[in-house]
């Protein structure tokens, strides 16, 4: 089968053909992917970002954003999926016993790091593996479409839901990054919150994008987005500022626009954010920052989804064309999320 693999940090993805995947146990699932998302996470494990914290092993098939349909399922998910069946995939495969598991938060589960596209080969391919654990049935939705809701969509999720309790009626929030993730975070805010929406951006496609799926403001980051995020809120700042960017400039930039009692959630990453101790305390501000979504979030994201409320930008593209894609990520000429079609 062909498979877009990586055989060396810092060098480009190649297709090339593999032997298809084997079930690892009774509770395994092979999945035949019909649409892989590509992440910036995916940029950042070619770089060797993630070397230090997970040690993948090379060479790798990529792609953690991914749906398909079923083609074999292992003996003890009998009943429960079978051939055909349409499914997207939480990308974190969990043991189900420990407490983490136990208490639904799985994307931090206790035995092991098993992460599809990271520490084992994912669904930049035909066919992948994974956990029964991670299916959820995705009848009735365009399969490549939707992929991209299985991080991208998931993990706006979790950053919402960690600004709904300070988004009340008349509230600020605002989305710094309307890229892949960030797009969905402003459809999830419009449906959970009646906060006003704050879009930031430097890429003037993307600032129309926001516009288009009703953002409330829309601030050209190029032109001192801390100052303008002032004037709207006169003076006062956001209640909560979610940084998708992940800079050291983006991360300061939100802290400086909260008001007291504000929070910041961190959702990208790659900077470093320097603070006195006394500006949080005299404010009593909250900075957290936010993984993936849990199963049950995503659950819920395809219900979203399936009721037209969620809707994710795509373009897409055919497996052959990854470097391409890459690139062009790369360089933030991607609105919305790119999908690969094996």
């Amino acid at each position: 089968m062909k498979a877009a693999r990586l055989f060396e940090y810092g060098s480009p993805l190649r297709v090339v053909d593999i032997d298809p995947p084997k079930l690892l146990d009774g509770n395994s699932v092979i999945v035949r992917v019909k649409g892989a998302g590509v992440c910036h996470t995916d940029l950042h494990i070619i770089e060797g970002v993630w070397r230090e914290k997970v040690s993948p092993s090379l060479p790798l098939t990529l792609g953690h954003e991914n749906a398909g349909v079923v083609e074999e399922v292992g003996e003890a998910v009998s009943g429960l999926f079978k051939k055909g069946d349409p499914v997207i995939l939480h990308p974190r495969i969990s043991c189900g016993f420990c407490r983490a598991c136990r208490s639904g938060e799985d994307m931090h589960c206790e035995s092991g790091f098993r992460f599809p596209g990271l520490t084992m080969d994912g669904g930049f391919a035909e066919l992948m593996v994974t956990s029964a654990r991670c299916l959820i049935r995705a009848d009735g939705l365009d399969l490549a479409e939707i992929a991209p809701l299985a991080d991208a969509g998931l993990t706006a999720m979790r950053a919402v839901k960690k600004a709904v309790p300070l988004a009340y009626p008349g509230a600020y929030v605002a989305v710094v990054g309307v890229g892949g993730v960030g797009h969905i975070a402003i459809q999830l805010l419009k449906h959970m919150t009646n906060a006003n929406i704050i879009a930031i951006d430097v890429h003037p496609d993307k600032l129309k994008l926001a516009e288009q799926l009703k953002a409330d403001y829309v601030v050209d980051a190029k032109k001192d987005a801390v100052n303008q995020v002032m004037e709207i809120t006169k003076g006062k700042g956001v209640n909560v500022a979610i940084d998708f960017v992940g800079t050291k400039e983006t991360h300061l930039n939100c802290f400086r626009m909260l008001r007291s009692a504000g929070k910041l959630v961190f959702v990208g990453y790659g900077g470093t954010l320097e603070i006195k101790s006394i500006d949080m305390i005299a404010g009593e501000l909250t900075v957290e920052g936010s993984l993936v979504g849990n199963y049950i979030e995503l659950v819920d994201l395809i219900e979203l989804a399936k009721q037209g409320k969620v809707r994710v930008i795509v373009s897409k593209y055919k497996l052959e064309e990854v470097g391409e894609v890459l690139e062009r990520l790369k360089k933030g000429e991607i609105v919305g999320r790119a999908v690969l079609i094996p």
